[in-house]
């Protein structure tokens, strides 16, 4: 057991145990460092910002590109129905330039008959009270209306 007692209090022992506690200290703080430690690195933190960066400059050219690709598509179809309506007019100018086409335009809106004819209208009796309505009520402006049915609501309360 002296032997062994010895050893203990030798400086290599000593040496040794010294270097064994400090390499396990080592180790714990290494693992907890490790533990703790986020998975976000310094180029990761980088890589992030510099896509946020290049979203937030692009943002604004991408917006201006949709809405005028937008606003072409809308003067694309003015065009187009600009485009329609001037074949409209030009097929309707055609018509015009025919003597027959004319002259069933004249007799059907001004109501125009050709010599030794007899031009008759036949009235609807219910579009003949429906424009006596009309003209009943058309004189009378609107704020006359307005202030008849306040005094029919005052009347009414009473």
């Amino acid at each position: 057991m002296a032997v062994k007692d010895r050893d203990r209090f030798s400086t290599a022992t000593r040496l040794r145990l010294l270097g064994e506690q400090t390499a396990a200290r080592v180790y714990r703080s290494q693992t907890k460092r490790q533990a703790r430690r986020s998975r976000l690195t310094g180029r990761a933190a980088l890589l992030a910002l510099v896509l946020c960066s290049l979203i937030v400059a692009l943002a604004y050219p991408i917006r201006q590109y949709v809405s005028q690709r937008a606003e072409i598509a809308d003067v694309e179809r003015q065009r187009e129905q600009a485009r329609m309506r001037v074949e409209q007019l030009r097929d309707l100018k055609a018509r015009w330039q025919d003597d027959a086409y004319a002259e069933q335009q004249i007799r059907d809106r001004l109501h125009y008959v050709m010599p030794g004819e007899t031009g008759y209208i036949v009235v609807d009796p219910d579009a003949a009270k429906q424009s006596r309505a009309d003209r009943r009520a058309a004189p009378r402006p609107w704020y006359a209306n307005v202030w008849d049915g306040v005094d029919k609501s005052d009347a009414a309360d009473k």
